[in-house]
């Protein structure tokens, strides 16, 4: 930042605006973890389903003509339901099984260092005038892996801009906007996609027993999203943050190239990532595919989607391998046993998550009281007329306000889908775009929140470059692709809505 910036900067340490940052992040900080907010929520639920029972509130169920009455959880037979069924609330939470069984192949391709080269690579290879959209692009994709992103392309997106000239900060800007801004877009299915997918599931049930919601169900929706905001994330960058940052006048540095060994591991795992497609291609495409549905021969409800996350996982898992033995990181099955390993520990704050989250969850599907609330609040959102795109558009707006105060989307999408899912299944929406639409307001204002988890890293590796960044500028810099990337997110879901475009395989904006 030059020095006018500077001087701005430092005099805008006790504007309102940076106070009510400060203000937000003392509340978050004071927050009690995910964890132990899952079991007061259970705990509350348990409550609230004994005073709904007392006072006699039911509903009709429109799809069945059923009336749905509360269960208390606090009478006998709930008090056993709960006892008898923590272990099973716990091992039968949709999402556990699915990241678990993805996590073995993402942590291959993580540990073997196939994930890193391929981002560098990516990044380094394109030409000079599509370097900002190489570095958005390359963030968006890191989401394949957790905290890739993170870690590994935001400090390198500094280190590409001011090898190029540019200034560093730009480059954080560029990544931080790709790896969080966009973290509901994406070229491929992500790590997120089963969690939200498995959460959305257990949602659906609640009206729809049995309803599959497969990890592909915003797919459509997530690459159009993503080609979007590479644009946006481009333009913001070159007219607005560039521009305010000025000239850097600090020490350009050097940074790490893919070396040649990485690009031999590249081209080998590239083919086998073909042959993989090529495998599944057999498997699938021919009207007697072995993963088609052997009754009906579909596609869309066939063992093939059921089982998509297996696909996922030896997408990953066998170039992961393959890299890892032609670039010397896998030696022996050893290696590869450790790399997933790794990855499973680093899931352990996840797994104790689920614990809570999952009798929660099992509560509020036991004491019927998300149906109800299902019910009634579509009962009262069809006689205020608001339906249609503009329901979306406030669902987004509420999510993104959610988002301000909460950083964990899975923690936050635990609570919110039993509620909206059904409501919205009810108003005849399909849960993918209910889905598609809180992924929206869960992204736009990630890079703007001290909430998220990464925002405290964001700041260390701007102050690398000056030590004056705090969470102030940070979130100066990062508010206009916040504002861009919502506004247009939002008129993208309404052309979507309108167009009836599916948000996925599976997935069209009303249900049948």
């Amino acid at each position: 930042m030059n020095q006018d910036n500077s001087t701005v900067m430092d005099g805008q340490k006790r504007s309102l605006a940076l106070r009510l940052l400060d203000r937000i992040e003392k509340m978050g900080n004071r927050l009690p973890h995910p964890a132990t907010l899952f079991a007061v929520f259970a705990l509350l639920v348990a409550i609230l389903s004994d005073i709904i029972y007392r006072a006699g509130i039911t509903a009709i169920h429109p799809g069945t003509g059923k009336v749905i009455e509360a269960v208390s959880m606090l009478n006998p037979a709930g008090l056993r339901f709960m006892y008898s069924n923590m272990t099973n609330n716990f091992v039968h939470f949709p999402p556990l099984g699915i990241v678990l069984v993805a996590m073995i192949g993402i942590g291959v391709a993580e540990g073997s260092g196939l994930i890193s080269a391929l981002l560098r690579h990516m990044v380094t290879s394109a030409p000079k005038r599509l370097v900002t959209a190489a570095v958005i692009a390359a963030g968006i994709l890191s989401h394949l892996a957790s905290s890739a992103g993170y870690v590994i392309l935001i400090p390198l997106g500094a280190m590409i801009f001011a090898a190029f000239k540019r200034h560093p900060i730009a480059g954080i800007a560029a990544a931080f906007c790709g790896v969080s801004g966009g973290f509901g877009a994406n070229f491929l299915i992500g790590s997120i996609d089963p969690i939200l997918a498995g959460l959305t599931e257990s949602a659906a049930g609640l009206v729809e027993p049995g309803m599959q919601i497969n990890p592909a169900v915003n797919f459509y929706f997530m690459v159009a999203s993503a080609f979007m905001l590479v644009i946006l994330g481009t333009w913001v960058t070159e007219k607005f943050v560039e521009p305010r940052l000025g000239e850097y006048k600090g020490a350009h540095e050097a940074f790490e190239k893919v070396s040649t060994n990485e690009k031999k591991g590249l081209a080998w795992a590239g083919a086998m990532a073909l042959l993989v497609l090529v495998i599944v291609a057999i498997l699938v495409i021919p009207e007697n595919g072995i993963l088609r549905d052997p009754e009906t021969g579909a596609v869309l409800r066939s063992p093939f989607m059921s089982g998509l996350i297996t696909a996922i996982m030896i997408f990953f898992l066998v170039p992961g391998v393959v890299f890892g033995i032609a670039t010397g990181s896998i030696r022996s099955d050893k290696d590869i046993v450790k790399h997933m390993t790794s990855s499973m520990k680093g899931l352990s704050g996840y797994i104790v998550l689920v614990f809570f989250a999952g009798q929660f969850v099992y509560y509020f599907k036991e004491s019927n009281i998300g149906v109800l609330l299902a019910i009634k609040g579509a009962e009262v959102l069809q006689n205020v007329g608001l339906t249609g795109v503009w329901l979306l558009i406030f669902f987004v707006v509420l999510s993104a306000i959610i988002n301000l105060f909460m950083g964990s989307a899975s923690a936050k999408w635990a609570i919110m889908a039993p509620v909206f899912v059904p409501m919205f299944m009810l108003l005849g929406y399909h849960p993918g775009i209910t889905q598609a639409a809180f992924r929206i307001g869960d992204s736009v204002t990630n890079i703007i929140t001290p909430m998220m988890s990464y925002f405290a890293l964001i700041v260390a590796f701007a102050q690398k470059y000056d030590e004056k960044y705090g969470i102030g500028t940070i979130t100066a810099t990062m508010l206009p692709y916040s504002i861009v990337f919502g506004f247009f997110w939002i008129v993208l879901l309404a052309i979507w809505m309108l167009a009836g475009l599916p948000t996925g395989p599976g997935a069209p904006i009303h249900l049948p």
